[in-house]
């Protein structure tokens, strides 16, 4: 029994995992001498030891989440796939790559413009330090990326290879959390996500909201007018900062303001706006009916 499930969570992502902390460490001790004003800041231990924690959680989740999505994609590609494409081909991984960065980004732009999503992933950008121990601070109910990954079993590609795939997705997304690499060569600014376009993602600036979703390409983002380049330091983290380092809130917060304003509202038009619509929708103030208005100041 152990032995299959270490088959189905055994993926790329759990080698990576004593690296990250290499670097993490690595950056840590690079940066213990720097002053709060300094860009790159030095590390906060209880803002890393939350990040962390959280990673190890979303490895778990997210272990929970492929045993759980396996079944479903397995049938779709051996039941509905008009095609199987062949694994063992050269092309099979770059095409993959491309289009589980594709997948990503579809995932990524829904995750910030619906607000269900967003209850899920803004567990990752509630930190207001950006290094690599920020990337361990990952959300742990990983359900929308099932959505977005469906379409890839019924075009031919074998559930397993997406999992992969995935995961060296993630291990690269991993080094573009860092302040200590300024803007890189051009061409590789062009076409990749850096760690330049990356801090535009996680600023709460008012023109870097919404912008740079790509994963390991940043060419989704010009190509669907989300891209904004890097015009000075972001300041990192939510709108509407969480003020606690409690995992649990931070993970659920979200969701327990989604109900509350469910609750209270009296429309079901605005009960589904409170879920579906864009983070910090308010619905429409109803004008009063003149003739009722007419009676009232009467």
């Amino acid at each position: 029994m152990l032995s299959v499930f270490w088959d189905h969570i055994n993926n790329p992502l759990i080698y990576a995992v004593p690296f990250f902390l290499v670097f993490i460490a690595i950056e840590a001790l690079s940066l213990r001498h720097a002053n709060p004003e300094d860009t790159p800041r030095a590390y906060s231990p209880i803002d890393s030891r939350t990040s962390i924690t959280m990673g190890f959680g979303a490895m778990g989740a997210m272990a929970l989440f492929k045993l759980a999505t396996l079944f479903v994609f397995v049938i779709l590609y051996a039941e509905l796939a008009p095609w199987k494409l062949p694994t063992g081909s050269w092309w099979y991984w770059p095409l993959l790559l491309v289009v589980v960065d594709i997948a990503w980004y579809c995932n990524h732009r829904f995750s910030h413009r619906v607000r269900i999503g967003w209850a899920a992933h803004q567990a990752h950008h509630s930190s207001e330090y950006f290094n690599l121990g920020t990337a361990l601070r990952q959300k742990w109910n990983p359900w929308s990326e099932a959505i977005f990954w469906a379409p890839l079993p019924l075009l031919g590609f074998a559930p397993w290879t997406i999992y992969v795939a995935f995961a060296f997705n993630l291990i690269y997304q991993f080094f573009t959390h860092t302040e200590t690499i300024d803007k890189m060569w051009r061409p590789l600014e062009f076409v990749f996500n850096t760690p330049s376009h990356h801090r535009v993602h996680h600023g709460s600036d008012p023109e870097y909201l919404d912008r740079n979703y790509g994963g390991i390409l940043i060419i989704w983002d010009r190509m669907f007018g989300t891209f904004q380049a890097e015009l000075h330091t972001p300041t990192y983290g939510l709108t509407t900062p969480v003020g606690t380092y409690n995992v649990l809130r931070l993970q659920y917060h979200e969701y327990a303001n989604i109900v509350r304003d469910v609750r209270r509202a009296s429309r079901w038009r605005d009960r589904l706006g409170y879920v579906f619509a864009p983070p910090g929708w308010q619905p429409a103030t109803r004008k009063p009916v003149v003739g009722v208005a007419k009676k009232q100041a009467a």
